[in-house]
Formats: C-alpha cells, sequence, structure tokens
C-alpha cells in the first residue's frame, strides 16, 4: 500500500475511534466490537513503521515518534486537568473530558486505556530503539 492511503486510512481510523469514544460505558459484543476498532487503529502506523525501516524514511519514522510523543504527552497532561477540574465547575470539567476523548481517541474508543497508551509507547519506543542503533 502506498504511504499516503496508509496515512488517510489512519486517519479514518482516528476519526472513528473519536466518534465511537463518546459511547458512555459500552458492554458485551459493543466493547468487544470498539476494542477491535481501536486494535486496528495501530495498524497503519506499524505498517507505515515497518517500510519506513525497510526503505530508511527517516520523516515517516520522525513523524510517528512526533505523533506518538504527542499523544501521550497530551493525554497526560489533559488528564491531570481532569483530575484538578474534579474540584472546578461542571462545564469546565465536560470541556476537558472532551479533550482527553478528541486526544486520546482510541484509548476510550477501546475502555482499556493501558491498551491504548501502551501501543503507543510502543511506536514511540520502537522509533527510538532505531535511532540508537545507527
Amino acid at each position: 500500500m502506498k504511504k499516503s492511503s496508509l496515512m488517510a486510512v489512519w486517519g479514518i481510523f482516528y476519526i472513528i475511534c473519536a466518534g465511537l469514544g463518546f459511547i458512555p460505558e459500552p458492554e458485551g459484543s459493543v466493547r468487544v466490537f470498539l476494542t477491535l476498532i481501536a486494535l486496528l487503529f495501530f495498524v497503519p502506523p506499524a505498517i507505515l513503521l515497518f517500510d519506513a525501516f525497510a526503505s530508511n524514511d527517516r520523516k515517516t519514522i520522525l513523524l510517528i515518534r512526533r505523533l506518538s510523543l504527542l499523544s501521550l504527552g497530551l493525554t497526560l497532561a489533559l488528564l491531570i486537568a481532569n483530575f484538578l477540574a474534579a474540584l472546578g465547575s461542571t462545564w469546565l470539567g465536560s470541556a476537558l473530558h472532551v479533550l482527553l476523548v478528541v486526544c486520546s481517541a482510541p484509548m476510550f474508543c477501546s475502555n482499556y486505556w493501558a491498551l491504548s497508551l501502551f501501543l503507543w509507547a510502543v511506536l514511540l519506543v520502537t522509533t527510538l530503539q532505531k535511532r540508537k542503533e545507527k
């Protein structure tokens, strides 16, 4: 598959995960479906990384590294802000929650927070490991 096609598929999975992340407390087969969609979100970047390593495409490796860092960093910052917003108004907590769902789309889609954070970290560490080999 071409790089642009994989990027488009990744973007589509992001939009799907962001939309489905607003489903409150899914159960049963819906929860399994959402977890599957969240896992599929990480397939295009894995393929992109594999192709980037094979062709020594530093630009794509750097892009995935930056996106991983951005996602993990913003997720941490927004989680802290959400905890601190518990002392504030309702609208602030709701706004921060919406930002967190949009920022961490596969995390809320799957409802298994550690799974999404782990997969983002795997992408990040993989790009960093390749840098150390050089």
